[in-house]
């Protein structure tokens, strides 16, 4: 057997990045080398490459945090900054009248990342962020993303083992096959209890000018004393307004969106 590939300089620069994370934004020098796995001097050099270009910032603490260059790089990113500007008037119409955490989320792999939330003092804590990502199987954008998605790649998830969250997670595969089933049949998901108990989401797909499913918008609302059915409409009308503003055509013919008094 042929000795394994000295790790590049680019897969090093790389482990320091992931070292930072929602649980760790700003580390030491030493913290850094200890989750990257880099030795302390190597460490010190990327550092210091990162930090002169602007993809690490130093803190007067003599802390390191991720600098601003990486944000305005993020920025570019078509996906997530072209559906953000036009979600944007859907996403909050539809926070204006819950009052409740709205979402919009893509697809990436096997987990769905967020990029955009809507959010106000009244809504329930959620753990979802701009940015963030969550498994496919245990949320409601996440379960709608999976239903519309490449038969290979639905079975690749559905061949791994499913983190359970809570007792109401779907954790069993079968299971998940006929609730994705449901999905794409019904138009909506709906995530009950499934990463928090205190918590449940309502989602819709998105489609584009090719009436392909791009994204998933939902709400996130308190799972106590909500009937998530009542929010369905709602959700699949802010859904289908987007995609009408993306160019579906089939969006194009349903009737106008739908109105949610707020209570």
């Amino acid at each position: 057997m042929g000795e394994a590939a000295a790790p590049t300089v680019a897969s090093r620069l790389f482990r320091i990045l992931e070292a930072f994370s929602p649980e760790r934004p700003s580390l030491t020098l030493s913290a850094i080398s200890r989750h990257s796995g880099l030795a302390l001097t190597t460490t010190h050099r990327l550092v210091g490459e990162l930090t002169g270009w602007g993809a690490l910032e130093r803190a007067a603490d003599g802390r390191y945090r991720i600098g601003l260059r990486i944000y305005e790089l993020a920025a570019l990113t078509p996906r997530g900054t072209f559906l953000r500007e036009v979600a944007m008037p859907f996403l909050g119409d539809l926070y204006e009248a819950t009052r409740q955490n709205v979402q919009l989320g893509v697809l990436d792999g096997d987990e769905v990342v967020y990029v955009e939330r809507i959010s106000g003092r009244e809504a329930v804590p959620v753990v979802s962020r701009p940015g963030g990502r969550l498994p496919l199987h245990a949320t409601g954008v996440g379960l709608v993303l999976l239903a519309h998605a490449d038969p290979e790649q639905q079975e690749a998830v559905l061949a791994k083992p499913l983190k359970r969250f809570t007792e109401r997670t779907i954790a069993d595969a079968r299971q998940l096959r006929g609730v994705l089933a449901d999905v794409r049949r019904q138009g909506f998901a709906i995530s009950d209890r499934q990463i928090e108990l205190t918590t449940l989401s309502v989602a819709a797909p998105v489609h584009d000018d090719s009436d392909e499913v791009v994204a998933a918008l939902s709400i996130v609302v308190p799972a106590e004393r909500t009937d998530p059915m009542a929010l369905v409409p709602a959700v699949r009308a802010a859904a289908r307004g987007l995609s009408r503003a993306l160019g579906s055509p089939n969006a194009q013919a349903l009737p106008p969106t739908a109105h949610l008094e707020r209570p």
